[in-house]
């Protein structure tokens, strides 16, 4: 097994996080510890399978079959990353709302999906990661 499709993924969400974390604390003017996850700029999910089709299309080409499952896959993380979990964020500011007053129900997190622009982000930084791994590795 070449491990380069094993260490993409990894560095790639490796790289992102910190991105991440960085640009989310500049937009709150503090340390964002705790806003960092389901959501925020750059899309790590995008990213990561992002730069997965992008080594698979170099190494292997844009004819092979791997390179189809990893941008159907690729499509079905975007999709859900921007439809299903930001009806689920939604769904949690609703359920915050109707909780309000009632101590016993912790408070849930509404920021859940990803805009167009993060997944955007995600995409041109998976392609980044794509293409450097191929280079240095």
């Amino acid at each position: 097994m070449n491990l380069v499709y094993l260490v993409t993924p990894v560095l790639t969400w490796l790289v992102v996080g910190p991105i991440k974390f960085l640009i989310t604390s500049a937009r709150q003017r503090r340390w964002a510890f705790n806003l960092v996850g389901n959501g925020g700029f750059p899309s790590n999910h995008s990213s990561v399978v992002t730069s997965m089709a992008t080594l698979i299309a170099l190494r292997e080409g844009m004819g092979h079959p791997a390179f189809g499952v990893a941008v159907t896959l690729a499509f079905i993380v975007m999709i859900d990353a921007n439809s299903l979990r930001q009806h689920v964020g939604r769904q949690a500011a609703a359920i915050n709302r109707l909780a309000a007053d009632d101590s016993r129900y912790p408070r849930l997190r509404e920021r859940m999906g990803h805009t167009l622009v993060e997944i955007g982000g995600g995409i041109l930084t998976g392609i980044g990661m794509g293409f450097l791994v191929n280079a240095l590795f």
